[in-house]
């Protein structure tokens, strides 16, 4: 429950032994590789920064790979559940990397008939629109090539709908008698027309025709008529969706290797990891150079790995001018692991400061249930936790978010069993519905939103007046720690004093004369801890009013912030019973429990993220900001991270 202590690790080994040592430090995966340092090579010019060699072309392989198993979920009929654990495999196995060439091209097969695929109907949307432009011509018993004669013209257009064919064709009539408009369709839009023409009176017709809105079309240079070749076009896009389904069988036919693909996909994980990390080393003609981080758990771990290998290895203990560069990785136990979600998603603590998760695991936990406050919410985040923890055994990330959803649903739980809230008062409507006349008035309960709201929320500012004052007493803690214990006092310790002075002053215990003693000595030590330090009168007058200003206003923000808790406990119970109310309307069991399932399901997935944010914002805001310092690297190691298998070592 606290954050790792790093060792600075530096190496030097023969370069025949690199890979060999990479893929044991990737086994182990407690060794995180630095970036190399520019005083490195200032102090060593002879060495070099490494490239690895087809790190593209492994991403560029991964990525083929990862495409090809996108296309084959889309056709498998073989769903896989997701409460399904991930296969295991030994390392050896995993690390064997001569199935990748085959695999690789089976992914670059079914990626070759995706394209066909996509090829195939870039070739129907042309055929289509081939059909949509002929449409209004396949009437016409012209072929779509034909333009005209020796000594005319044939011209396909259209007009505007408000010019009607045989209007346009008097008029064009009286001025051109050598040429004539055939009507052969017409839509909304327009009319299409075959315009026919002497050669040497086209010029004139045009001139009479533009005005009226007359658009000559281009069409296909076809020596068919727009009928046939219409037919034709069909058959074409028959042929093509023939095709395609043949195409698709094939894909359909290779999900029956979507395990051996995914295989792939881990093991190349693996290589571009170790590719990444001969990247980060230097090297001259005969060795390799490695700088990094090792937690001080496992430095004897790496000191017996490192015994079967010809190199030279210092580990040292990181200065504090170091500790921006130190990577952090905390250890927590199960209770409070499941709070790294919720740290890192803030920001990781700075190295050489205080984990907060196993501060803050108690009271996120607590504060999460008073705001849910259902027995039933409770009960199903409870199992829906544990189900897809026993069932599916996630790894990290996934694990972390059930085992918080199963400790927040436990808290949910209790805090309801004090409520007697159960889907909200449903157990109560249901009784009053299979028995109008029952004397019932529902499950028990110590307290309820709805009638006990002023207690409640006086609970929950106690609690947040109790949460900041564990958050002053860390800071407390670390002040004193770092050597500014009266930084620690003056600051901390005077609001300690007024607070105790005010409870003293309220219950008449401490007065001399009329005056709070300890809340007299409590204000004159927040007066000197705010001038300490300060020159000037002006100075010393404006510290002390920030002083006490920022810390009464904060304080009284602060604290009133978690009336919050009562609010969503509040709003929980209110949906949940109007629901509930809706629901027994009728007076009939099914309807209601109709309307209340969906009902509470509503108010549930609202609720679930409501309070999260809720309570995030609590412990991120008032609480961290007491004493927390951010800002931490997250600690990567040289390791094993797959996808689509359990990978089980020696470590």
């Amino acid at each position: 429950m606290a954050i790792l202590k790093m060792k600075k690790l530096s190496l030097i080994a023969i370069e025949s032994q690199r890979d060999a040592l990479l893929r044991d430090l990737l086994l182990k995966g407690f060794v995180e590789i630095s970036e190399p340092s520019e005083q490195s090579f200032e102090q060593f010019p002879s060495l070099v920064r490494r490239s690895a060699d087809g790190l593209a072309s492994m991403r560029q392989e991964q990525n083929e790979i990862n495409n090809a198993l996108t296309l084959l979920n889309r056709y498998s009929q073989k769903k896989t559940s997701f409460l399904a654990p991930l296969p295991n495999t030994s390392s050896d196995v995993l690390l064997d990397e001569s199935r990748i060439a085959g695999d690789l091209d089976r992914a670059r097969y079914i990626l070759g008939l995706e394209e066909k695929i996509h090829a195939g109907e870039a070739d129907k949307v042309r055929e289509e629109a081939v059909i949509e432009q002929l449409a209004p011509w396949t009437t016409m018993d012209i072929p779509l090539d034909f333009k005209g004669t020796e000594k005319t013209n044939l011209l396909f257009a259209s007009l505007p709908a408000n010019q009607a064919p045989a209007d346009v064709g008097a008029a064009l009539a009286a001025e051109v008698p050598e040429a004539q408009i055939f009507e052969i369709s017409k839509d909304k839009l327009l009319y299409y027309v075959v315009f026919l023409c002497l050669e040497e009176k086209l010029p004139d017709a045009l001139a009479v025709l533009r005005p009226m809105g007359f658009n000559i079309m281009q069409l296909p240079e076809i020596d068919k008529t727009a009928a046939a070749e219409t037919r034709a076009a069909k058959g074409r896009i028959e042929l093509l969706e023939e095709e395609k389904k043949k195409l698709q069988e094939k894909i359909t036919n290779e999900t029956v290797h979507i395990e051996e693909l995914r295989f792939s996909f881990d093991t190349l994980s693996t290589k571009i990891a170790r590719a990444e990390a001969d990247e980060k080393l230097m090297s001259t003609e005969k060795t390799v150079v490695l700088q990094g981080w090792v937690p001080e758990e496992n430095e004897e771990g790496l000191i017996k790995l490192l015994s079967g290998y010809d190199c030279a290895y210092s580990t040292e203990v990181p200065s504090e001018e170091d500790y921006p560069a130190v990577p952090v990785k905390l250890k927590n136990n199960r209770l409070t692991r499941a709070l790294n979600m919720v740290t890192e998603m803030y920001s990781l603590p700075a190295y050489g400061s205080t984990d907060p998760n196993p501060l803050m695991a108690p009271f996120f936990i607590l504060f999460y249930g008073i705001m849910m406050a259902d027995m039933g919410y409770g009960l199903l985040m409870m199992l829906i936790g544990i189900i897809v923890l026993a069932k599916k055994k996630p790894k990290a990330g996934t694990r972390t978010f059930f085992e918080l959803l199963s400790w927040c649903g436990l808290s949910t739980f209790i805090v309801g069993a004090l409520t007697g809230g159960f889907f909200g008062d449903a157990p109560l409507k249901v009784a009053q519905i299979i028995n109008p006349q029952t004397t019932w008035k529902g499950l028990p309960a110590l307290f309820t939103p709805l009638n006990d709201t002023v207690m409640i929320l006086i609970g929950a500012m106690c609690l947040g007046a109790i949460h900041i004052i564990t958050g002053m007493a860390v800071s407390f803690v670390m002040k004193a720690k770092a050597g500014n214990l009266m930084g620690a006092i003056f600051e901390e310790g005077s609001w300690w004093v007024i607070f105790a002075g005010l409870a003293l002053m309220v219950l008449k215990i401490g007065t001399v004369s009329g005056v709070p003693v300890p809340l007299a000595i409590g204000g004159l030590m927040l007066v000197y801890g705010a001038c300490r330090g300060v020159k000037g009168i002006f100075g010393k007058i404006g510290s002390v009013f920030n002083a006490v200003y920022s810390g009464v206003t904060g304080f009284f923000g602060d604290i009133l912030s978690y009336s919050r808790l009562m609010a969503l406990m509040l709003a929980g119970s209110v949906i949940a019973s109007v629901f509930n109310i809706i629901g027994a309307i009728p007076q009939s069991i099914v309807i209601f429990l109709v309307i209340s399932i969906v009902g509470n399901a509503l108010n549930f997935a609202l609720n679930l993220l409501g309070c999260y944010v809720h309570d995030l914002r609590l412990q991120c805001l008032e609480f961290f900001g007491k004493f927390y310092q951010d800002g931490g690297k997250p600690f990567k190691p040289l390791a094993i991270n797959t996808k689509y298998v359990n990978v089980t070592t020696d470590n």
